[in-house]
């Protein structure tokens, strides 16, 4: 299982990642507050303003203070690292 740091020492599974999107638009705000509302967003940016939302298979809608393409990044970086290795 690949974990992809997301800020602040917290990690995600990189497998159940299904999207990682800008928080700016209408719609990633209504998806953000829907599961606000059915209690399935998880707040990881320790008060700060959220950069990235990451859309998980689980339903589940997490919130990152650090920038969307960092994390794009981070998973590449780890599927590269995966490739090495086998």
């Amino acid at each position: 299982m690949k974990l992809i740091n997301i800020g602040f020492g917290n990690v995600v599974s990189a497998g159940r990642i299904l999207a990682i999107v800008s928080p700016n638009s209408a719609p990633i705000k209504r998806i953000i507050q829907e599961a606000r509302d059915r209690s399935m967003l998880i707040d990881a940016t320790y008060g700060r303003r959220a950069r990235a939302v990451i859309v998980m298979d689980t339903d589940h809608i997490i919130l990152s203070a650090v920038l969307p393409e960092t994390v794009a990044a981070r998973m590449q970086e780890k599927g590269e690292e995966e490739d090495e290795k086998s």
